[in-house]
């Protein structure tokens, strides 16, 4: 059965870039995204070497490296302000062959559906599995305005996916992580040094983190995870959250809580999948991103591997010629082991970075001091097999 013709449910960052891949591939695209608009929530994404690679397939990785507001380093310190080691971010682009790329996901967004052909993205719509299609029928999709018929379905409806419950009804699902973050994204607060303004920085403390990325515009991303009970909220806001956790710590924090709009702040209670996935697709059926392979934020892969995710399905699907549905075993066979393995790696940080008893935290002190004294490749490490991997 041929049949070039693709609805990608959800306009995030992996449906988009999926649409982009598969638009640049020759297939006909449709993209239906609930949200009246796809306006991104307002914060900041890492885009490391792999993600650039994967945009590079379908002519997107220049545009995106040209985002990059951070050229210096960065490094991860105490919350009184104790520096630990420090990044260089040039010598990632040494080691992974592109430096990281922290852009805003407004502009990530408006950059990947630029890509896409008019009339291909339709917002202000539901759209619900019908039915997965197999070799030897297509797959369906319905709609408010009635059903669309496809070779190809991407699932890209996030983290609370109902695809993914619709493909696979006896998985576990969701588990809460036991971490909440926060994000958001300020003007550069006039209490903010040159300094401080142009260098990223990762803080550890009793059971929470905080980071801090310059964007390209000047602006501040700020982002922020602490161990608490699910369903916990502050009755004054996540604002004033965020000042009764990290308050105290070293500058730029406390200037950039200063500059925070409150309206601005977004808090998510991290959920991950209970066990993996059997597979990623179920007859023409594909899962790609949150909705496959939802994780910690705390290697800055989420979004990477969503972007990879949409990549890979497009070269492969070229590569199947007039088959596309005998592409998409391959499509697991190559990205449920990577992704599972990143879930878990991205756990393995967050538990470090939140650790609470005051003797882990000093024996953690301690080892992020001496690989920091080592060089920034040793700290490097962390993101090999991971940032170095191409399509």
């Amino acid at each position: 059965m041929q049949d070039h013709r693709a609805v990608v449910i959800g306009g995030g960052i992996g449906g988009l870039t999926a649409a982009a891949a598969l638009h640049h591939r020759g297939w006909d695209v449709t993209v239906l995204e609930r949200a009246p608009s796809i306006e991104p929530v307002g914060a900041g994404i890492g885009l490391a070497a792999n993600a650039q690679a994967a945009l590079d397939t379908f002519g997107a990785g220049d545009a995106v490296r040209a985002l990059a507001g951070w050229h210096a380093g960065g490094g991860l310190r105490l919350p009184g302000g104790t520096r630990l080691s420090w990044t260089d971010n040039e010598a990632a682009g040494r080691r992974y062959g592109s430096p990281l790329v922290v852009a805003h996901r407004a502009d990530l967004v408006d950059l990947l559906a630029a890509r896409l052909p008019d009339g291909a993205l339709r917002t202000g719509t539901t759209a619900t599995l019908a039915d997965p299609g197999g070799p030897d029928r297509p797959a369906r999709v319905t709609t408010g305005d009635g059903e669309l018929t496809a070779g190809l379905v991407v699932a890209a409806d996030g983290i609370h996916s109902p695809t993914r419950r619709s493909l696979f009804p006896g998985h576990p699902g969701l588990r809460y992580s036991g971490i909440t973050c926060w994000r958001t994204v300020v003007p550069r607060p006039a209490a903010v040094t040159d300094e401080q303004a142009s260098e990223a920085h990762e803080t550890w403390g009793r059971g929470r983190h905080w980071g801090t990325i310059p964007l390209h515009d000047g602006r501040l991303y700020a982002y922020a995870g602490a161990k608490v009970p699910a369903g916990v909220r502050g009755r004054d806001g996540e604002l004033a959250a965020l000042r009764h956790l990290f308050g105290d710590w070293h500058q730029p924090v406390p200037a950039i809580l200063d500059a925070a709009d409150p309206a601005a702040v977004l808090r998510n209670e991290v959920h991950t999948l209970a066990a993996p996935l059997p597979a990623h697709h179920r007859g023409r059926t594909v899962l790609v991103g949150d909705a496959a392979h939802p994780m910690l934020p705390n290697l800055a892969q989420g979004g990477c591997q969503a972007i990879e995710d949409g990549a890979v399905l497009a070269l492969l699907l070229a590569d199947a010629g007039n088959d596309p549905f005998a592409a998409l075993p391959e499509y697991t066979r190559r990205r449920l082991p990577r992704t599972t393995e990143i879930v878990r790696r991205s756990a393995r940080v967050a538990r470090l970075a939140t650790l609470s008893s005051a003797p882990a935290r000093a024996v953690r002190a301690g080892a992020v001091a001496l690989a920091g004294r080592l060089g920034p490749a040793l700290v490097l490490r962390a993101h090999d097999g991971i940032a170095d991997w191409r399509p």
